[in-house]
């Protein structure tokens, strides 16, 4: 899958650039062809030869040692690359990207190029681990940028934890499954999908919580399904047990109610499709105890208060998103699912009676209806949830198609 393919391979200055090294060979011998540019600090780890000898190529150094006079290094480059893989990529370089600076041959190219770029993280646990670090992250997230995240284990400077450059063999994995994604047939190749799945839970005290039935085997399900048909998925996930299949699915973990609006938030401006399969609790203790709570002799009184509405603040801001929501009921599950298609500003609802003999939580079928915002119905009769949401993901694809049209 890689083969032919342009890739332009930005290391950056930090004692993993050795691995760099397995990494440039490895993907020359893929067939892809392979051009390097490397920091002034990542000059001092590994020379350029060594990279001009692995990929054939020159190495870029220097904004202004411009190799052909009829052509400006950093823009032919940008111009030049498929895609661009930064391995490693120190907090500084991260930092630089996310904040627009362009000072050195690798931060100029990386601002001028319109290829997808993939950055994988090399650095201390704690750097790693700093606020600075992880806005900075976010904010290149959202601006659609792809993390290959770094390995946990012993590093260079004596720490043992997460922040050690992932493999070569992972990361051209990461890359040939992107790539298969992109050049297969599904109807959602080069879609971004964000899916919410599983429960929330809201702290009480120490060792008690309110949570709810949710398994998300559904929103997983979806997320397999959209990865199916070529979609690049990011899936918000509650506390779950559920394991994904596909490998290039980017799960993010949270817990409560208000960790979910954050990610799903976070993540909600560069998505194509949305769909927000999480059961998340509509309320939560007002006050969290410290300690453990004693058991009374008498009734226990607890005050509650209402979670954001993720899905309403959603319908709120979008503009190209297809949003799609659900809406598990026990009375009257058309009415009450129609009504939240119009309140929230959904393209699209999924409803199902949770009372329904195979339709309710943590089992593995489902019966559901899909209703477009046109209040056209599907109904997809009792079958395994992997086989429902191949049919709601096929809904979405045909509906956005008529959007188009």
């Amino acid at each position: 899958m890689l083969k032919d393919k342009k890739i332009l391979l930005g290391i950056s200055g930090g004692i993993a650039a050795y691995k760099a090294c397995a990494l440039t060979s490895k993907l020359t011998q893929q067939g892809a062809i392979v051009k390097v540019i490397m920091t002034d600090s990542a000059v001092k780890f590994v020379s350029p030869l060594t990279f001009q000898a692995l990929s054939r190529n020159p190495v870029y150094i220097d904004t202004f040692d411009e190799k052909d006079s009829s052509k400006i290094a950093h823009i032919d480059l940008a111009d030049w690359a498929d895609f661009i893989l930064l391995a490693p990529a120190t907090a500084n370089v991260i930092g630089k990207l996310a904040n627009g600076i362009a000072d050195d041959m690798l931060s100029t190219t990386l601002l001028a190029s319109e290829a997808p770029v993939y950055i994988a993280p090399a650095m201390n646990v704690h750097m790693y681990a700093h606020p600075a670090v992880m806005e900075n992250m976010k904010q290149l997230e959202t601006w659609g940028y792809h993390f290959i995240e770094p390995g946990a284990g012993y590093l260079a400077c004596g720490y043992v934890g997460k922040g050690r450059l992932e493999e070569p063999e992972t990361i051209i994995e990461t890359l040939i499954n992107h790539q298969q994604g992109k050049n297969s047939a599904g109807g959602l190749t080069g879609k971004k999908v964000l899916i919410s799945a599983g429960p929330t839970r809201e702290k009480i005290d120490p060792v008690r919580y309110f949570t709810n039935r949710s398994s998300g085997k559904m929103g997983f399900a979806l997320a397999e399904a959209a990865a199916a048909q070529g979609a690049e998925v990011t899936l918000v996930a509650g506390p779950t047990d559920q394991q994904l299949e596909a490998k290039n699915i980017h799960r993010v973990n949270v817990v409560t109610a208000e960790e979910m609006y954050e990610e799903m938030h976070r993540y909600f401006p560069a998505s194509d499709i949305v769909i927000k399969a999480a059961a998340v609790a509509d309320y939560r203790p007002k006050n969290v105890f410290s300690e453990k709570m004693k058991k009374q002799m008498g009734p226990m009184q607890l005050e509650m208060e209402r979670t954001k509405d993720i899905l309403k603040s959603l319908g709120e801001k979008k503009d190209k998103q297809f949003l799609v929501g659900f809406a598990a009921e026990t009375t009257e599950p058309l009415r009450y699912g129609l009504q939240k298609l119009r309140a929230k500003n959904l393209d699209a609802i999924v409803i199902n009676n949770v009372a329904t003999e195979g339709a309710g939580f943590e089992g593995d079928t489902n019966i559901v209806t899909y209703v477009n915002k046109e209040e056209a119905q599907d109904e997809m009769a009792l079958a395994a949830k992997s086989e429902i949401a191949e049919q709601l993901i096929n809904c979405i694809v045909r509906d956005m198609k008529d959007e188009v049209l």
